[in-house]
């Protein structure tokens, strides 16, 4: 197992390429199921949550070929092709570390008229039910057993009927497996209260690529048509608007200037806003985003919220960000119940932060230090390198793998401008 070696007190500048983004890739993957023809993504980061979703999908009998494979390139070109599926069944061993795989229900269930998959695993942030998942496909006419940890989806003979569903909550995994089942379905499904993600949209775009039939792309209210088969594509990943945000908080807590190559403002507008109040410059064009941050941090007041509003994944990186700067802010959870796992270990690097329930108080602090941290989650662990940037000292990252699930060679692109970190055996 690595650790993380960073000694603290660099500025960062220069220019940082974003990567492709991962919960887009792995709502992606899943789409090649749909259809008997390849399908190509470009700009696929090359994380173990990606590895993992790929050996899931040869499970099904879909053949994985990978270009791109130079050390020195970020991202990968990777085919798809589900000619012929052997397999509708997602077991235990493949499905229990990544909670992504829940996305194969709903393709396979389009496709074969079947799915068994096995509960998903994950990041321990909190309960994170997929009751609206089985509610969404019954809704559509799935007949749905739950048994031994396993979910079993059939479909009608014929195939899936379509219908409508409302969600009483936003649920963003639940309205991409809705769509994956809604695109082959016989006939029109409608989806209300459906997330509004930027992941989203770039399901429903290469959806639409493949020959589904969507309105209301970019909504709450979203119908699909369904028709009797989908084609191949050729289709580029979204920039990685989580990764992008980390970076511009690693950036900022160090008073550094980095450009954001590659990075999407349109996607950030809630984490950048949030920049801009805390007191960093953000200049923003059509090819990237560049922060600076030469000035005093200021305090704010944040509270996360189902996009438009501010990311849950960008929580514990802005609170991070937010124990250096000039007074007191307050951070509001309101999607995961269990989101602030980081807090006792940026306090051992000398934090001030008093959490109770789902809000957390951030006083401040002069100086943060080098520490012995353990990262509990993906995202927490970025907060962790974060705060480590701008310590004193030296500061080892244990279990770093969580940030192997999610940020693609972190420690190459941070020694880009200019961090002191290195990777070394634990």
């Amino acid at each position: 197992m690595d650790k993380l070696l960073i000694r603290g007190g660099n500025r960062l500048s220069g220019t940082l390429p974003i990567s492709g983004a991962k919960n887009a890739a792995l709502t992606l993957i899943p789409c090649a199921l749909l259809t008997e023809e390849p399908l190509t993504l470009r700009n696929v980061p090359r994380l173990a949550d990606i590895d993992g979703f790929q050996h899931l999908m040869a499970q099904f009998g879909v053949s994985v070929s990978i270009r791109g494979k130079r050390p020195e390139d970020f991202g990968r070109v990777v085919t798809f092709e589900a000619s012929r599926l052997t397999s509708t069944v997602a077991p235990y061993d493949l499905v229990r570390k990544m909670r992504a795989s829940i996305l194969v229900l709903g393709s396979l269930l389009a496709r074969a008229g079947e799915a068994t998959v096995s509960m998903p695993g994950g990041c321990a942030i909190g309960n994170r039910p997929i009751d609206l998942h089985l509610q969404a496909l019954e809704a559509f006419g799935a007949n749905i057993e739950l048994a031994q940890g396993y979910v079993k989806a059939t479909a009608p003979d014929g195939g899936l009927p379509g219908g409508d569903f409302d969600f009483p909550v936003v649920s963003v995994g639940a309205t991409e497996n809705a769509l994956m089942a809604a695109v082959l379905a016989n006939g029109t499904s409608r989806l209300t209260g459906a997330a509004r993600e930027p992941e989203i949209v770039d399901l429903c775009n290469l959806l639409t690529a493949m020959g589904a039939e969507i309105e209301g792309i970019g909504t709450s209210d979203l119908t699909i048509h369904g028709v009797k088969r989908l084609n191949g594509a050729t289709y580029k990943v979204m920039a990685d608007r989580i990764e992008a945000g980390s970076y511009a908080c690693a950036a900022a807590i160090t008073g550094g200037e980095v450009r954001l190559e590659g990075a999407d403002a349109e996607n950030m507008i809630s984490s950048l806003a949030a920049l801009r109040k805390i007191g960093v410059h953000v200049e923003e064009d059509k090819s990237g985003v560049s922060i600076a941050a030469n000035g005093a941090l200021k305090p704010v007041d944040l509270t996360t919220a189902p996009f438009p509003g501010l990311a849950t994944d960008m929580q514990a990186q802005l609170m991070a960000l937010l124990c250096k700067a000039e007074g007191t802010s307050v951070l509001k959870e309101t999607i995961f119940e269990n989101r602030f796992m980081h807090v006792p270990e940026l306090i051992r690097m000398g934090a001030d932060i008093n959490a109770e329930g789902r809000t957390a108080v951030v006083k401040g602090v002069q100086n943060l230090t080098g520490a012995e941290v353990m990262a509990t989650d993906l995202r927490a662990s970025m907060s962790l390198v974060i705060a480590a940037l701008a310590a004193e000292g030296e500061t080892q990252v244990r279990r770093i793998y969580h940030l192997d699930r999610g940020y693609e060679r972190l420690e190459e692109k941070l020694q880009l401008v200019g961090a002191d970190i290195e990777r070394v055996d634990d």
